[in-house]
């Protein structure tokens, strides 16, 4: 860090040393909240380290949103590096993901910002080399991995109104950083007007875009496809409460213009099957649902996908799909996940947690926006009866197929660091 550390950052740092116990007390209690296994809280405070053999590169992701990003770039490295990974999250949720997914890794969680936490953390792990995703930077952590001599690379930097309020903390913060890749030309700027060095802060495409397509399985969806025929289809995926009144009102204005049209939701979380059901029955749809084993039939005017792991055969099948995540305060969802097949996108005002992705496949003509949920109806009916959502849906492929080289782009950027780190301690 600077010389200089801006006076709120001095007072973190003097706080967390005074009032440790508190925060130690505070996490126990959050990490319970959240339905972490209690046995892991002392992760938090820097213990069950695991000294390895060979180095450690280090990824901090702090929940699932971000952890779901590194797989691609994490086993890379894992394989050609040599090295072990640790990942760390803030969150159960990132935890389970790196289980499930991340089988080559390990994980634990992040240690808490204070003083006996950190140096427990890092005395326990052979660092060398530590990776945050998108932000989540602890003033106390960072000055420490750096003062130990460990390169810090910041991936996928977003849109950041705290960094616009108070600039001196953020410069402060990403000063000893080696490497920062930000995820549109907007972003860079706004980092390299902070004061850093302009050779160490790059645009790069969305670390999303690494990420492979989603699987869509044949069995299913050939049967389906067979069931549906020649009906006009839509997809409301993962949706959430806020969404599911304003998906099935736009339904009712599309049975109007096409009377045998089908609408397939995938709620984000599967236990939202049962309400939703009660709600479209209260509407007056015919209804399916899946996890009731229900099939389609001629008569079904909705159909609900309450199971996990279908989504891309789902996505492969619609021709338009409406992401969910978009009307209520969620912030929206991934949308390249449905522009890797061939479909046309619809989003609704809110995606905050999105907004380079979604600026990016509308700029390219592969998404439409609506501000107003009274609008959705009238947007699908268009999409149906022209050809924009062929239009759209080609777009959105030659927009992922452009973007094919984006893991080798960031290895290109990463792996100067990581040689110079292994060269700084041979």
């Amino acid at each position: 860090m600077p010389k200089r550390t801006p006076l709120i950052l001095r007072t973190w740092l003097l706080g967390t040393w005074l009032f440790s116990w508190v925060i130690v007390a505070l996490s126990k209690y959050l990490h319970r909240r959240m339905g972490a296994d209690p046995e892991r809280f002392p992760e938090r405070l820097g213990h069950c380290g695991s000294p390895q053999a060979n180095d450690v590169i280090w990824f901090h992701a702090a929940s699932l949103g971000e952890v779901m990003q590194i797989g691609p770039l994490a086993e890379y490295l894992a394989r050609t590096r040599q090295a072990d990974i640790l990942v760390t999250t803030t969150t159960a949720a990132g935890a389970d993901w790196v289980a499930r997914a991340m089988p080559y890794a390990s994980h634990r969680y992040v240690p808490i910002d204070t003083p006996a936490a950190v140096k427990r953390f890092l005395e326990n792990w052979p660092i060398s080399a530590a990776l945050f995703v998108e932000g989540d930077l602890w003033p106390r952590l960072v000055r420490e991995v750096h003062n130990r001599g460990i390169p810090q690379i910041l991936l996928n930097a977003r849109d950041s109104r705290t960094r616009a309020r108070v600039p001196a903390v953020f410069a402060s913060l990403l000063a000893p950083f080696s490497l920062i890749t930000g995820r549109s030309q907007n972003i860079v700027d706004d980092i390299r007007k902070l004061g850093l060095d302009e050779t160490r802060v790059h645009e790069l495409p969305d670390l999303r875009l690494t990420l492979p397509q989603l699987i869509a399985d044949p069995s299913v969806t050939e049967r389906l496809s067979q069931a549906i025929g020649t009906r006009k289809l839509w997809l409301a995926a993962s949706t959430h409460p806020a969404d599911e009144q304003t998906v099935l009102d736009a339904h009712l204005e599309v049975l109007k213009a096409n009377p045998e049209a089908l609408l397939i939701v995938a709620p984000r979380h599967p236990r939202r099957g049962d309400p939703l059901n009660k709600m479209a029955r209260g509407k007056g749809f015919a209804v399916a649902q899946r996890s009731l084993a229900e099939s389609v039939s001629a008569s079904t005017q909705v159909y609900i996908v309450d199971t996990l792991g279908e989504l891309g055969g789902f996505f492969s099948l619609c021709p338009i799909v409406f992401m969910g995540g978009s009307i209520g305060s969620e912030g929206g969802h991934n949308p390249y996940e449905p522009a890797s097949f061939n479909t046309a996108l619809v989003y609704g005002p809110n995606v905050k947690n999105f907004r380079d992705a979604y600026a990016a496949l509308t700029e390219t003509g592969a998404a439409i926006q609506f501000q107003e949920t009274a609008q959705l109806g009238a947007v699908l009916i268009d999409l149906m009866h022209s050809n924009q959502a062929e239009t759209m849906a080609q777009a959105g492929l030659s927009f992922m197929e452009d973007s094919q080289d984006c893991l080798s782009r960031y290895v290109d950027l990463i792996e100067p660091v990581l040689e110079q780190s292994r060269a700084t301690k041979s």
